[in-house]
């Protein structure tokens, strides 16, 4: 289950966000009854939670709380259910920063969302070998995504 929550004041697609947060899962074969949390917010109230969670100053374009740590089961064991945890978008910081990054505002939203999926799931960008790891798979899930889409 995906839950969206839009308290940014920003006019955003919604309904793809959750469908793809849905495609995402079912990528990494997370169970379909597990909860995820998506909620979107202004660059006031996402610079507060960068400063209080992260120790960083100013806004940010995702954050992660993860709850049960779910990983993705190796091909022999059943998709794990349980609560992934909350993903916070701020859609006007990800805006800002698409064109920097090669992508639309729509495009950047994606990527980032699934980033902040891969995140709950326990996939890091702190080491160079982590780094490709996630990486590669955001970018594998976003193909596949758009190709499901064309």
């Amino acid at each position: 289950m995906i839950d969206l929550n839009n308290e940014s004041g920003e006019a955003v697609d919604e309904q793809r966000l959750v469908q793809l947060g849905r495609f995402a899962l079912d990528e990494l074969r997370i169970h379909p009854q597990s909860e995820l949390s998506i909620l979107l917010v202004d660059e006031q109230t996402m610079t507060d939670y960068h400063v209080r969670f992260m120790g960083l100053p100013g806004p940010t374009d995702v954050l992660s709380f993860p709850m049960d740590e779910l990983r993705p089961p190796s091909d022999d064991d059943e998709p794990p259910e349980g609560l992934l945890g909350d993903i916070v978008l701020c859609p006007r910081v990800t805006a800002a920063q698409a064109a920097e990054n090669g992508r639309t505002p729509e495009g950047e939203a994606d990527y980032l969302l699934v980033h902040g999926i891969l995140h709950l799931l326990g996939f890091d960008h702190a080491e160079e070998g982590e780094k490709k790891v996630m990486f590669d798979l955001n970018d594998r899930i976003i193909a596949a995504w758009d190709a499901s889409r064309a």
